[in-house]
């Protein structure tokens, strides 16, 4: 039996409570409903962040909350939100027309677009040409600011608004406000688009993906003088490290030949192994571990083998030099690029270029030597070894340098990992 769908209800209070009271009986599909009550809609990106990846869609109280989480980039799973139009509309305006201070045809309305409101009024068979609408976003004071500046030029005569907290600021600066409170069918709606849309979603999650991980120095022959034994010792060290990151996500792993793996999970696997996949699955572990970088290729489909042709198409592009995003294609054929996670507040400084690097590491070499390890470059660009080794994996990254098979020494620890740096990409010096 397939388990139940949990769906995420973000709103104020008195919304969440509704919703939880009519409970799962309102949705098409088995479901339980997890709470994320916020006294202000500025608290919704943080109210998802709460809920967690276990929640397979998320149900926000209106577009004001959902614009506000989509913005910050927390929403990782399928959301809608309470339509506030239409009847809802209609009601309030039913209320403002009892309401012997405010004029319904002189009111200024926030977060209904103006199609809406104006779909609204002609069907009550009344203008709207002196009522102001504002569907764009907003924080909470600047939306009580245009009701109440409208009211205090006499432009209206009262706010119609959908945000619990704009009504509460209205009220005590004493402008006539009447909250848009969605109706129960609205609800029953979200609540039955939320489920559906949270179905899908499992359901593309449990896609069958295939992972082929190739590596470049197990692939291409050694250039220098190497023990005999490094390779064998490099690919058990590669496949234990990869078992254990396919263990940690459900997948397995399998050798293809001496330089290549395939693995096999989900998305929803490996979405999470690569934040949606904006970065390459294993490649980070293995490259601080091992010293190695990697091609990746992730595919998905129908069955194994188009997952696995999918997976070879990402593979080839990786290969060909283009960009690390759309290293993933979907089960229809296509590259899957994300849109971009927003950067936090405040995330200014820049990374030194690799050229730089190394041409600063360049200059400093002695007797025609490429080869350094994370000291040593410390050293010459007087900088920690730590911050070195992060240095010298950027260089690997942009193909500025080679990481060399470990450097194996009778003394216990961590061998020493050197790099070959490709001074010839600077040029003629």
């Amino acid at each position: 039996m397939t388990p139940d769908l949990t769906i995420g209800v973000v709103g104020p209070h008195d919304l969440v409570e509704r919703v939880m009271l009519m409970g799962h009986a309102a949705a098409p599909l088995p479901c339980r409903l997890v709470a994320a009550a916020y006294r202000d809609e500025q608290e919704a990106p943080d109210k998802v962040t709460r809920l967690g990846p276990g929640v397979d869609a998320c149900l926000f109280a209106s577009p004001v909350p959902y614009d506000l989480a989509r913005r910050s980039g927390v929403l990782t799973m399928p959301a809608t939100y309470v339509q506030l139009g239409g009847a809802a509309l209609v009601a309030a305006l039913a209320k403002a027309a009892l309401d012997t201070r405010m004029d319904p045809q002189r009111v200024s309305i926030d977060v209904v677009s103006r199609a809406d409101v104006e779909e609204a009024y002609t069907d009550l068979g009344i203008p709207a040409t002196d009522v102001h609408s504002r569907d764009e976003p907003g924080a909470t004071g600047t939306i009580a600011a245009y009701h109440e500046r409208l009211a205090r030029q006499g432009a209206t005569t009262g706010a119609l608004t959908c945000l619990p907290a704009v009504a509460e600021r209205l009220q005590a600066a004493g402008v006539s406000a009447i909250r848009i409170r969605p109706t129960s069918a609205a609800v029953r709606t979200a609540l039955h688009t939320a489920a559906l849309l949270g179905a899908h979603h499992r359901l593309e999650e449990s896609q069958l993906t295939v992972v082929l991980v190739e590596v470049p120095t197990l692939r291409e022959p050694v250039r220098r003088a190497a023990p005999r034994y490094w390779r064998d010792e490099l690919r058990l060290s590669l496949h234990r490290l990869l078992v254990q990151e396919a263990n940690r996500m459900n997948a397995t792993v399998w050798p293809i030949d001496d330089h290549s793996y395939l693995v096999t999970a989900t998305r929803g696997s490996i979405a999470a192994a690569t934040d949606g996949f904006r970065v390459l699955p294993f490649a980070a572990r293995i490259r601080d571990e091992l010293g190695l970088a990697v091609e990746v290729g992730v595919g998905m489909g129908r069955t194994t083998h188009d997952a696995e042709s999918h997976a070879r198409a990402a593979l080839a592009r990786t290969q060909a030099g283009k960009q690390a995003q759309g290293f993933a294609v979907d089960r229809e054929g296509r590259a899957l690029i994300p849109a971009p996670r927003m950067p936090p507040t405040g995330a200014t400084a820049l990374k030194p270029k690799g050229v730089e690097v190394l041409a600063r590491l360049a200059a400093k070499l002695e007797g025609g030597d490429t080869v350094v390890d994370a000291e040593g470059a410390g050293k010459m660009l007087g900088v920690t070894p730590r911050t070195a080794r992060r240095l010298l994996r950027t260089l690997v990254d942009e193909g500025l340098a080679w990481p060399l098979p470990p450097n194996r020494t009778p003394q216990p620890g961590r061998p020493r990992q050197l790099y070959r740096l490709i001074v010839e990409k600077l040029g003629p010096r």
